[in-house]
């Protein structure tokens, strides 16, 4: 898939549908996902995201990538290729607990973490990785760039 570029000038529009599978209390809103969703966008998408427990996380994270353990953010991109200027569908899933004890263990705000996870889901989608060293320097570079807008700390920065 092509990144998209960032110059856009016509408003980007998403499409999303927050599903809750978690027993987890402290998760965000369908609004504030909707605000970081959009805030990360560059092109249409059309997203389901799903907050999930530990047990539906780890399963996906097996079948899907072969590794058996819950991760925080799974992104499935449903058409690699969508048309020019095409809609982009997919699917993000978030595993509640991970991010939780991850946000605790690297002294983050439990919504700052999500809106970081949030945002490197839909980056995802839209076609950047971080699979090198200059990819993941271009995405976690972009990632911060758009987690200081939203007024949230840079998610790279150590503690």
């Amino acid at each position: 898939m092509h990144k998209p570029s960032p110059a856009k000038l016509s408003p980007v529009k998403l499409s999303l549908a927050v599903q809750y599978a978690s027993e987890a209390t402290s998760v965000p809103t369908r609004a504030q996902f909707r605000r970081w969703a959009q805030k990360a966008l560059q092109r249409d998408v059309s997203l389901t995201l799903r907050v999930v427990d530990e047990a539906e996380g780890r399963e996906l994270n097996k079948v899907y990538r072969g590794k058996d353990y819950p991760t925080n953010v799974l992104t499935f991109v449903l058409d690699d290729e969508p048309p020019p200027g095409g809609m982009i569908s997919g699917d993000v899933v978030v595993c509640a607990p991970v991010v939780e004890r991850e946000a605790r263990e690297q002294h983050k705000e439990l919504l700052a973490h999500y809106a970081h996870m949030t945002i490197h889901a839909l980056l995802h989608l839209q076609g950047y990785d971080h699979e090198n060293d200059d990819d993941a320097a271009e995405m976690e570079a972009l990632e911060t760039k758009l987690m200081l807008k939203l007024r949230h700390p840079d998610p790279y920065q150590e503690f």
